[in-house]
């Protein structure tokens, strides 16, 4: 059998059958705070695609973090085909200060593909993909809910390719949003590169959540085995996948505190109660209430709120009948995991 040629990267070799843990050199803050992007790279024995994992391009849309710490723990990976590249932290820098920008007060995920001489910013997004992006066949970007909200475990894909609807059904969310692609982010720059991409959500920011990090660690184990990378049987589904055509924030129609919010995953029609807004006394108390019928997916966890904030995000379907057993079975399918899955990491 013909051996593999060692993947070369930042300088090093890493040979066939072995992983390796390094880090990729960043633009430094200053003379005496030099930064690195940690990645960890796993090298079969046997020929494979190349797929990248990443998290924390946003710093604080820390999930990921402990997606990918768990996943490299699964025994699967050890007779992988391919290579697998796993860069935890891409954002050091917005990482460090609990931030979702960059110093130069950029989001690093509109700096793609970036320029080796441009702002901090877009040196940072061209070392991400040209040692990365650029390197790979397929990618899984880790993302959570921002300024104080949280999303339900939910992909955001572009359906219309057929390789990526076939991984982003793969995944097994119990939702996919056929997203729309943005100008200078990480997956717009790589789908048009040919490299589907598959944009995970689910969680809020600064914080781990345990259904967020076991659909993660379960979801990307599923997308490596329908790739060929590792043998993964997947007996039965737990849930239909329900999939989106499009999504919609309801805002604030004023200003006040929102209380009951109703639960994540639920199903909604035109007219039902999302939460209730009173003002600070009390004395006066609204419904907010959904305006089309769809799945909630995201929603604020910050009870302050301003007219026209951002309250509930509703994925919209043609037929939502199925979303409440959908959600359900869902999580059930993710109670009483076994050792070796996820362990809440602040209780160690």
């Amino acid at each position: 059998m013909k051996t593999r040629a060692p993947f070369e990267i930042a300088g090093q070799k890493v040979q066939p059958g072995n992983r390796v843990s390094m880090s990729l050199s960043m633009p430094g803050q200053s003379r005496y705070t030099p930064l690195s992007m940690p990645l960890h790279v796993i090298h079969g024995k046997k020929d494979g695609p190349t797929v990248f994992i990443n998290a924390a391009i946003h710093g604080d849309e820390i999930n990921g973090i402990e997606i990918i710490r768990q996943l490299l723990k699964q025994k699967s990976l050890n007779r992988i085909r391919g290579t697998l590249l796993c860069v935890p932290v891409v954002n050091v820098y917005g990482f460090l200060h609990h931030t979702r920008y960059m110093p130069d007060r950029r989001d690093l995920n509109r700096g793609f593909p970036g320029s080796e001489h441009g702002s901090l910013t877009s040196r940072v997004a061209h070392v991400f993909r040209k040692q990365i992006i650029d390197r790979s066949d397929y990618g899984i970007d880790l993302h959570t809910g921002s300024n104080h909200r949280t999303n339900f475990p939910h992909i955001r894909a572009n359906m219309a390719d057929a390789e990526t609807a076939k991984l982003a059904r793969a995944f097994n969310t119990p939702v996919i949003v056929n997203a729309s692609l943005r100008d200078g982010s990480l997956r717009g720059y790589a789908v048009e590169k040919g490299i589907p991409v598959l944009l995970y959500e689910a969680g809020e920011a600064l914080r781990f959540d345990k259904l967020a990090v076991s659909a993660g660690v379960r979801g990307i184990l599923n997308v490596l085995g329908a790739i060929g990378m590792i043998k993964r049987e997947v007996k039965r589904r737990p849930h239909v996948t329900l999939e989106a055509d499009s999504s919609h924030w309801v805002r604030g129609a004023r200003s006040g505190l929102i209380r009951e919010p109703i639960r994540l995953g639920t199903r909604v029609e035109a007219g039902d109660r999302l939460a209730y807004l009173s003002d600070l006394l009390g004395d006066e108390q609204v419904e907010i209430k959904a305006t089309q019928e769809g799945v909630v997916i995201g929603r604020t966890n910050l009870p302050i709120v301003n007219e026209g904030d951002a309250l509930f995000h509703v994925a919209e379907f043609d037929n939502t009948d199925k979303a409440d057993h959908t959600v359900e079975r869902f999580r059930a399918s993710l109670e009483g995991l076994g050792e070796g899955d996820y362990i809440d990491p602040l209780a160690e």
